[in-house]
């Protein structure tokens, strides 16, 4: 069993930053790909970003060169660095790691863009 916490959401202007944690259970952290989707109301969940374990990443191309996916080993957490935030990136924001067959959440973190 895994357990997902996030942090870090909150109301943030437009232009502004944010950085999520993702902080996880167990001792093999280091193994395991990580990734963070978003779910806006009315809409699918959709990745974000994704870090395997060797810290290879990729993006959402409505993400790249604004969001940087990163990870801490040593503190079993995954982050999220939002800068230049837009209105459309308002959503509950949710870490993910899939193992053995099965997937796992967190229990979300909100996001709100606005002025």
């Amino acid at each position: 069993q895994v357990q997902l916490v996030e942090s870090g959401g909150g109301l943030v202007q437009p232009g502004g930053s944010l950085r999520l944690s993702c902080a996880a259970s167990g001792s093999i952290f280091r193994l395991y790909a990580m990734a963070w989707y978003r779910q806006a109301p009315g809409k699918q969940r959709e990745l974000v970003a994704h870090i395997t374990s060797g810290g290879s990443t990729n993006y959402a191309d409505s993400v790249k060169g604004r969001f940087t996916i990163s990870r801490d080993n040593a503190k079993n957490t995954v982050y999220l660095q939002m800068n230049s935030l837009k209105p459309e990136d308002t959503a509950a924001y949710y870490c993910n790691t899939d193992r053995a067959g099965a997937r796992y959440w967190g229990q979300g973190t909100q996001v709100t863009v606005s002025s």
